[in-house]
């Protein structure tokens, strides 16, 4: 009985040694995004921003994602303005390897009126 329930205490590690190596691996890139996405809703927030041109807005996303390290490219923002509503909308893909296994997470940081 000994041996059986050494046995479940290694299983049991292991399996939080892999959960923790996993989470290393997949945290980082949904912190980058709630940071991006907090950068969005502080341009929305700011009123400056809704006078400026969407191209202008657009570059200061992606310079804010290039400093993330979040592969966002200016094609993938769009940046709208109708009826006196500023939307923002982004939407990217981050390629993680995991123990072998390519997994995409997909991120859509978005912000503002309809």
């Amino acid at each position: 009985m000994h041996g059986a329930r050494l046995l479940r205490v290694i299983a049991g590690v292991a399996v939080l040694v892999t959960l923790a190596a996993m989470s290393v691996v997949l945290i980082p890139p949904y912190v980058a995004n709630w940071k991006l996405q907090r950068y969005v809703n502080e341009l929305l927030d700011d009123p400056a921003t809704a006078s400026q041109a969407p191209e202008a807005i657009r570059t200061k996303v992606v310079t804010r994602a290039a400093a993330l390290r979040v592969p966002l490219h200016s094609d993938d923002v769009q940046v709208r303005a109708s009826h006196g509503a500023l939307r923002i909308d982004a939407l990217y893909v981050v390629h993680v390897d995991v123990a072998g296994y390519t997994v995409d997470l997909h991120f859509r940081p978005a912000g503002g009126g309809s």
